[in-house]
């Protein structure tokens, strides 16, 4: 997990979270705006936010 990173897209409100530098083979959604990314083996290389003002606020309050 070295290589763990967070990236906001403030235009996009989009919060991608990166646990690996390993490419992305499949994704699967985990909730509405919620998306799991993941590599060849299925193992969990990353996580996309979509909406993630409304979702921090809301997960805080």
């Amino acid at each position: 997990m070295n290589n763990a990173k967070m990236t906001y897209f403030e235009k996009e409100d989009i919060l991608h979270l990166t646990m690996t530098n390993e490419p992305e083979v499949r994704s699967v959604e985990i909730s509405p705006n919620i998306t799991a990314e993941l590599n060849e083996t299925g193992e969990l290389i990353g996580i996309e936010i979509i909406n993630a003002s409304s979702f921090i606020r809301d997960s805080i309050l």
